[in-house]
């Protein structure tokens, strides 16, 4: 009876790894470099956007079903950045990657039938490169500009895509995040480390935490900021990562680990959040990707895409 229980005990125990974790193949070309990603609850579909190839395609949550959302450049779309969805709106960046006559494009789209709702743009003769969005209960949206100092806003009473903010203490921001309460902007600096905004008086609340850089997407989750920290040199300081915050959710106080670099992260970008479960595509393949050219430097390591899921407790 006792051997029986333990027997039971580890196959509880291996039924809840299982659980915790698991790596679905996704059935999309070798060459699509993804960045951004979303998942529509609704429809339970996960939607990934393209840097190479200006466009948008989809799946379900196990990889069945794969279907081109977006054409190649359709709707002026560019190369996939940060991506969300609130309601029935799919939210997506994208920028012309050469530096000369650089373009972002903010595109809205219909998740259920890939209708065309409204795009902003932004040309000038500086380096722009809207990276990622938040979007605030009220539909105002924020974004990141990782070549400058600038937050972009579109606010939904104007709808215009204007400057937020601009400061050097929140220089080439990528991640961006907004607490539940509307009241909090979270910037992932790559020169600071993270930033906790106050929205209302556009005040800086914490120091510099330069240990805390070299994040890409990040996103708020029950008073924490779960990250993708894939920008440091040290590949064991890499790895997706849970920062806690304070009850005032003004204050960092500790961090934890989740996901260690290695074979469930080699080069992911950004993710999505859905029914407590964070996903993300394991290995972009970014480092395989010219962008200037748009080109893949090796065409024989291009490897399938997999998607990781991961329990958030």
């Amino acid at each position: 009876m006792k051997r029986l229980v333990i027997v039971l005990i580890l196959i509880g125990l291996t039924s809840c790894t299982q659980e915790d974790t698991k790596l679905i193949p996704l059935p999309f070309e070798k060459d699509l470099i993804p960045e951004g990603i979303a998942i529509d609850p609704a429809s339970k579909t996960v939607f990934i956007n393209s840097l190479r190839k200006n466009k948008i395609v989809t799946c379900k949550l196990d990889g069945s079903s794969p279907t081109q959302f977006i054409e190649s450049n359709q709707y002026g779309y560019l190369s996939g950045f940060g991506m969300t969805i609130k309601g029935d709106t799919l939210f997506a960046l994208g920028n012309s990657l050469p530096q000369k006559n650089n373009t972002s494009i903010l595109l809205l789209l219909n998740v259920k039938t890939g209708d065309f709702i409204n795009s902003f743009t932004i040309k000038d003769s500086s380096f722009i490169y809207l990276n990622d969005l938040a979007v605030s209960s009220k539909n105002d949206m924020y974004m990141t500009d990782s070549e400058s100092n600038k937050i972009y806003t579109i606010q939904h009473t104007k709808q215009k895509l204007e400057v937020f903010m601009e400061n050097d203490k929140i220089a080439h921001s990528n991640g961006i995040s907004i607490s539940d309460d509307d009241k909090y902007l979270y910037l992932a600096s790559y020169t600071t480390g993270i930033r906790i905004i106050d929205l209302k008086s556009k005040r800086i609340l914490n120091e510099p935490n330069i240990e805390n850089r070299g994040i890409d997407g990040m996103k708020y989750y029950k008073n924490s900021l779960i990250s993708i920290v894939n920008g440091q040199r040290d590949t064991s300081k890499q790895g997706v990562f849970r920062y806690y915050l304070d009850e005032t959710k003004e204050r960092i106080i500790r961090k934890e680990k989740m996901v260690p670099y290695g074979k469930h992260f080699v080069l992911p970008t950004t993710f999505a959040i859905h029914n407590e479960h964070i996903f993300y595509v394991t290995n972009s393949q970014l480092d395989n990707f010219n962008q200037e050219s748009n080109e893949i430097k090796d065409l024989i390591k291009l490897e399938s895409y997999v998607l990781m899921r991961k329990k958030l407790e």
